[in-house]
């Protein structure tokens, strides 16, 4: 299963808690019960089943890798159809990540819905923006 977890639920409660409540969706989307659950760094709370966290699991359990990878891919292929309604932005080519060929479209166009506010250099753009309206709402 895969767990998707909109940017504005991102931004309200962390990427801790998204980053848990996306695997319980991804556990709700398994046709067979859980045997037995590696994790990541940390323990599963929501989930029932017995689990073993696995500080850089990503590197020490194929399972893990490999959920990393579909995850990755995943996340990939939903950027590249994201960048047909938002151009300009270069979301097929950098899939979000803080690139400095990202950075320049934000300083071109400005924050798409897809930038999470909470993200630190995000939310400096966004303090800015807010800034700027905020003057320039003053002088007209």
């Amino acid at each position: 299963g895969v767990g998707i977890i909109e940017v504005d639920e991102i931004d309200r409660v962390g990427v801790s808690r998204a980053n848990r409540w996306a695997m319980a969706i991804a556990l709700q989307q398994l046709r067979r019960p859980i045997d037995y659950l590696l994790v990541d760094g940390f323990l599963l709370p929501e989930s029932l089943a017995p689990q073993l966290p696995i500080v850089k699991g990503d590197r020490r359990s194929i399972s893990i890798m490999c959920g990393g990878i579909l995850a990755k891919v995943t996340r990939d292929r939903l950027m590249r159809r994201l960048a047909e309604n938002f151009p300009g932005y270069g979301f097929e080519v950098h899939k979000g990540y803080p690139t400095p060929e990202h950075l320049a479209a934000m300083d071109r166009h400005g924050l798409s819905p897809l930038h999470r506010r909470s993200f630190i250099s995000i939310r400096t753009r966004a303090e800015l923006e807010a800034a700027a309206y905020a003057s320039q709402s003053a002088r007209a």
